[in-house]
């Protein structure tokens, strides 16, 4: 598409470049192509520790060799190679999001401006009245302590709320809209707050095994009691898989619902974005004006 002109108003030896549209394909491409990925790798990791289960089982009871011991403490989370795999994938996933979040964001001030191709009745100044947060929140609401778990749901609600079609009012609030962002959303938390403490049970129960390791190799009298804190351990290490596969499952789900949403903002924004059709040129002549005869 063509993108349309606007004067550019000069202030000295400097331009001052009005707002303007972006194409968000790409950004959307790489953002969905690492989510899938992502979402994949997790769902590997899963199934490696289910395989890997009993050998956690031997290591908690100690029932294993030398060789057998080192092993299992190189893959008693799967597969090391996943897990930073996995994390960098992760990284490359929020830098790809984030940055067709704000480019989405810009472009919905844009739309909604009376430099807009199409803009609607009552265009309004840039940022007034479409987003209930400011432009930085669209990075600092997902770090951020307390906040993160209704900001960034606000955010996209907005974008996705300014970016309807012109002709297609309330199109945002719709039934399907409203399921694709509250799955995402829901997904999304229930996945980070799974592996978060998945993370922190796994390593204060491994923590804890081995100061109980310890203390009944210098005290055979707490032989039973660490005997009972063995079978705590490996109730521990199922229910971290379980939360794992059902943080994967609901990673698949955050990702789906993500991609729709994305896909549905893109397709409005680009409609908006297109210019109207030119009405037709009408033939005019004034009463009395000879019609056009070619030569022969």
């Amino acid at each position: 598409m063509t993108q349309p002109y606007y004067p550019v108003p000069r202030h000295g030896p400097y331009q001052v470049l009005p707002p303007r549209y972006r194409q968000l394909r790409t950004f959307a491409l790489v953002a969905i192509a690492l989510m899938v990925l992502t979402a994949l790798i997790t769902v590997l990791q899963s199934v490696l520790m289910w395989r890997s289960y009993d050998e956690v089982k031997n290591f908690i009871f100690l029932n294993l060799t030398e060789e057998e011991f080192e092993s299992a403490t190189r893959t008693i989370a799967g597969s090391s190679w996943l897990v930073n795999i996995l994390a960098y994938l992760l990284l490359g996933t929020a830098i790809a999001y984030l940055l067709w979040l704000w480019y989405a964001r810009e472009n919905s001030d844009f739309l909604n401006s009376a430099l807009a191709p199409r803009p609607p009745a009552n265009p309004l100044p840039p940022g007034q009245g479409l987003h209930r947060r400011s432009a930085g929140w669209v990075i600092g609401a997902w770090f951020c302590p307390g906040v993160q778990f209704w900001y960034p749901l606000q955010l996209v609600q907005d974008i996705v709320r300014a970016s309807e079609p012109l002709e297609q009012p309330g199109a945002s609030n719709s039934q399907q809209i409203r399921a694709l962002l509250y799955s995402w959303w829901a997904a999304w938390v229930g996945y980070w707050v799974i592996i978060l403490a998945g993370l922190l049970t796994a390593t204060i129960g491994t923590f804890a095994f081995f100061v109980q390791v310890v203390e009944s190799a210098d005290n055979r009298d707490r032989t039973d009691e660490f005997y009972g804190f063995q079978d705590v351990m490996v109730k521990i290490a199922l229910w971290v898989d379980i939360g794992f596969s059902v943080a994967a499952l609901l990673l698949i789900v955050a990702t789906v619902s993500m991609t729709l949403l994305m896909y549905q903002v893109n397709q409005w924004q680009q409609q908006r974005a297109t210019p109207p059709p030119m009405p037709p040129v009408q033939d005019y002549r004034p009463p009395g004006f000879p019609s056009y005869r070619p030569l022969s």
